[in-house]
């Protein structure tokens, strides 16, 4: 069976979910949690994913993803293939992590209530997979957005966007009024029956109107081909990374010929291959061999030198 094409353009919203292999934990605890939502930051400073909304269960995860570029299926790579390497180090395993490919749903974020559908889904699977009794409410399970959205501004992650949500459930500012009605929504919402957009965010491949799904489709039809679409976003994360490069080599002052003269553990290469990572998808091969920086291990070694020798 082909792979279901991956539809994607500037500012699509998705309903990602992904399960450990074999529906095992990938998370065993706290400091796994901290490590998945620490590399989600990464993976949005990288890609300027902005989230609406996360869960981490046991042995799966809910995200909703904004992404001003086109740019899920680069971002997602870096991303679960990171928190693998992580994970496995961290326990001393090795494999695979994640069951076959994650499932991304296009959600329709035209503010007609399919936004708000999908993050309220997101903020009650802990409810429906019975881990809260009735009397405790939605703030007891730590691992979720939800109660990153009741905290003041300065207090939540950067990456978190909450103000399409609030808007979307009729809440007119991120005040701590604001915030308490939109609490007040949230309990009454757990009450409530799933309603049958819920069964299409489970089964489905989109979450919208007629006209929202009918132009998904025109837009695929006339996609290229999958693996030619990937080139094209490689393409892309190159180009950012070589502006990136040009920015850094005019700050500095320096020449091509100057920057590969200069030695492969030149700390300024090391600080311009951080930037570099930080900011884009690119593979470590393409940093050193842009940078003159010698083999992918080097650049390794020396940016964990790097990090290891700040306070």
């Amino acid at each position: 069976m082909p792979r279901p094409l991956r539809i994607e353009y500037p500012g699509a919203i998705y309903h990602v979910m992904n399960r450990g292999d074999r529906r095992e934990p990938i998370f065993k605890d706290d400091r796994d949690h901290q490590r998945f939502l620490a590399t989600l930051g990464e993976a949005c400073a990288k890609t300027q994913w902005q989230v609406h909304a996360y869960c981490l269960m046991q042995n799966h995860f809910h995200l909703v993803i904004e992404t001003p570029q086109a740019n899920l299926v680069a971002g997602m790579k870096w991303f679960l293939g990171t928190y693998t390497a992580r994970f496995n180090r961290r326990h001393k395993l090795f494999g695979h992590l994640f069951s076959g490919r994650y499932k991304s749903l296009v959600v329709d974020g035209s503010g007609n209530g399919y936004l708000r559908t999908v993050c309220d889904y997101v903020h009650l699977n802990p409810v429906r997979a019975k881990l809260l009794a009735p009397e405790q409410p939605l703030t007891t399970f730590r691992w979720s957005s939800y109660p990153e959205y009741l905290k003041e501004p300065t207090k939540r992650p950067s990456w978190l966007r909450v103000d399409r949500l609030l808007g979307e459930h009729g809440v007119p500012a991120d005040t701590e009024a604001g915030r308490r009605e939109f609490q007040q929504r949230m309990e009454s919402r757990r009450a409530e029956e799933p309603d049958g957009d819920w069964k299409k965010i489970r089964r489905g491949w989109c979450l919208g109107n007629e006209q929202f799904r009918e132009e998904l489709l025109a837009s695929a039809q006339g996609r290229l081909r999958e693996q030619h679409v990937g080139e094209l976003r490689v393409e892309s994360a190159e180009q950012k990374a070589e502006r990136i490069l040009a920015e850094e080599m005019t700050r500095r002052g320096w020449t091509e010929a100057e920057l590969r003269e200069r030695a492969k553990g030149d700390v300024e290469k090391v600080l311009m291959a951080l930037r570099v990572r930080q900011e884009t998808t690119v593979t470590l091969k393409w940093i050193a061999e842009h940078l003159a920086m010698g083999s992918t291990g080097n650049v390794t070694n020396r940016l964990w030198h790097h990090n290891r020798s700040q306070p």
